[in-house]
């Protein structure tokens, strides 16, 4: 009796993985909508008590001349002050709201130093709430 050299087969049969991953898809289905869901109980606000403040503008201009914009005041106009000046005007305002912006306008042409200069002013007399305002250019 001679014997037949088996023949290798180069094939893989895929139908049991088939079969395995549709029962699994089927059991995915049927039990995805048994499943409960979690409620999340979120804290509700009412209306904030006042609207945000209108940011107080410092203008610093080429020549390092302060000026101050209240753009709360219907028909403010932009007007010169000192840095003495510039302090107190913006210390009674926050005393007045907590949460009053203030916004430093310098001209492009003014020294970094000189910004940062009166940043560091406003920083030690206590002027919370100060951001650097520019203009939306082209790149």
């Amino acid at each position: 009796m001679s014997r037949r050299p088996r023949r290798l087969m180069n094939q893989i049969n895929v139908v049991p993985y088939i079969d395995v991953m549709l029962v699994l898809l089927i059991i995915f289905m049927v039990a995805t909508p048994m499943m409960t869901t979690g409620n999340v109980n979120l804290p509700s606000v009412g209306k904030a008590p006042q609207p945000p403040a209108q940011p107080i503008e410092v203008h610093l201009d080429e020549n390092l001349q302060l000026s101050v914009l209240d753009r709360a005041r219907k028909g403010a106009q932009a007007k010169e002050v000192s840095e003495n000046e510039l302090v107190d005007l913006l210390q009674e305002a926050q005393a007045r709201n907590l949460e009053q912006p203030v916004l430093i306008a310098a001209d492009k042409r003014v020294k970094y130093e000189a910004v940062i200069n009166l940043m560091d002013l406003l920083q030690k007399n206590h002027v919370q709430k100060v951001g650097l305002l520019v203009q939306q250019g082209k790149r």
